[in-house]
């Protein structure tokens, strides 16, 4: 009997092993699920800053053009649905671009609201800050809300433009899901510059950045390969960031040069996670 009791206590204390184990499992499942949905959300809000940036930079070459009285530059890469209005102060300038209540398709997102931005005009200037604000702007149903700044360069160390974008944006998805983004993007003006076409815009992304999420969650952003960013294509075409959080950690990587909304994620202990971008 004491035999039997003492087998039976054996099988009791292995399953409660075994019970324990798999529930340390699954809690580990489910938070690094929780974590790649969360990066898959950073790539979100990586769209949506790329679009803007898109936006200020093509108004604001198009406003030049205007300034300078020149007819042949740059190509606007603004659709007609969007209204663009100046206001213009001996040099100061300030560009309303309009996506209207019901919003207009630009670079294949749905955008609503406003941008506004601000600089002073100085053709001799090397560097030119421009300024702006989101007024109720939605990107593909998201609402981005921030004021931040874009520091222009007419020639970096490579002779090519650059733009120096200082991030400050909170994004809210549909389902109450919250972000914040704060950081530094750099995009390099590396090919299209002067061609007079808008299509044949190419910029490389570098920086580092922070996005923090509503329950707390903080990841950290630095970019390993420059991010290469091609207008006629809705995603990053290659690169790759390394992405940190306490216990969890990878790089993100966006491929070879094909233009698609493939990616993956490559953690820490050497997992490969294939993640579809919205």
């Amino acid at each position: 009997m004491n035999a039997m009791r003492k087998m039976m206590l054996a099988f009791v204390v292995l399953g409660l092993t075994f019970t324990n184990c798999s529930n340390d499992d699954s809690a580990i499942d489910e938070e690094q699920n929780v974590e790649i949905s969360e990066v898959r959300l950073s790539s979100e809000i990586d769209a949506a800053t790329n679009v803007v940036g898109d936006v200020v930079i093509d108004a604001y070459e198009e406003q030049e053009i205007s300034d300078a009285d020149r007819t042949d530059g740059q190509q606007s890469g603004l659709p007609e649905c969007v209204t663009v209005t100046v206001v213009a102060q001996q040099g100061f300038r300030e560009v309303t671009v309009d996506f209207g209540t019901e919003g207009c398709i630009v670079h294949g997102h749905l955008l609503k609201g406003q941008i506004i931005f601000s600089y002073t005009r100085d053709p001799e200037a090397q560097e030119i800050l421009i300024t702006y604000s989101l007024v109720d702007f939605f990107f593909d149903a998201k609402n981005i809300i921030g004021t931040k700044t874009l520091l222009k360069e007419l020639s970096n160390e490579n002779g090519n433009p650059q733009f120096t974008h200082t991030l400050g944006l909170t994004v809210i998805w549909p389902n109450g899901a919250q972000a914040s983004r704060e950081g530094l993007r750099i995009r390099e003006w590396v090919e299209g510059f002067g061609s007079g076409v808008f299509s044949d815009n190419i910029f490389e992304v570098t920086g580092n950045w922070e996005t923090t999420f509503v329950n707390g969650n903080t990841h950290s952003y630095e970019v390993l390969t420059p991010l290469r960013r091609e207008v006629i294509c809705f995603y990053f075409v290659s690169g790759s960031i390394d992405v940190q959080r306490t216990n969890f950690g990878g790089t993100f990587d966006y491929g070879t040069g094909d233009c698609d909304n493939q990616a993956t994620f490559t953690s820490n202990n050497g997992n490969v996670i294939a993640v579809t971008l919205n």
